[in-house]
């Protein structure tokens, strides 16, 4: 089976602060929207912010809970763009979880949780490249 993961949806409990979350501190464009849902195309899933009552609701699933146990991450080309990226995204509603530093692993990378508590990784990794598209290959 391939290996892949079409779309991440992550329930949130207000679209217009989400929005402001998403649009205005990484720049990202919606593809589609309406009173419950926002889409993102992303470089090569779609990412997904529903209004978590409409998400419990279809799948049936009553009384989710955030923040989760994981966290999602978004790679940058240089070091010097954590820090400038984890504060556009704290002035557009995100709270700074770790302030960026260097893990004993190397690169640079700071946490920032979106108005709904998800956990964003900001990061920047020199083993990792980073293509047009913005495809992140591992490497080590």
């Amino acid at each position: 089976m391939q290996q892949q993961i079409s779309v991440i949806t992550l329930g949130i409990q207000d679209l217009e602060r989400s929005k402001r979350f998403y649009v205005g501190g990484f720049g990202w464009t919606p593809v589609f929207e309406n009173g419950e849902i926002v889409f993102y195309q992303m470089n090569g899933f779609v990412l997904g912010t529903w209004t978590r009552q409409d998400l419990e609701a279809d799948m049936r699933r009553p009384g989710l809970t955030a923040p989760g146990a994981f966290s999602l991450a978004h790679n940058v080309g240089s070091a010097g763009e954590v820090e400038r990226l984890m504060a556009r995204l704290a002035a557009a509603g995100g709270r700074v979880l770790r302030p960026a530093d260097a893990p004993p692993h190397g690169g640079f990378r700071g946490y920032v949780a979106d108005p709904d508590e998800h956990a964003w990784e900001i990061a920047w990794n020199p083993a990792w490249t980073i293509d047009k598209q913005g495809h992140v290959t591992f490497g080590l």
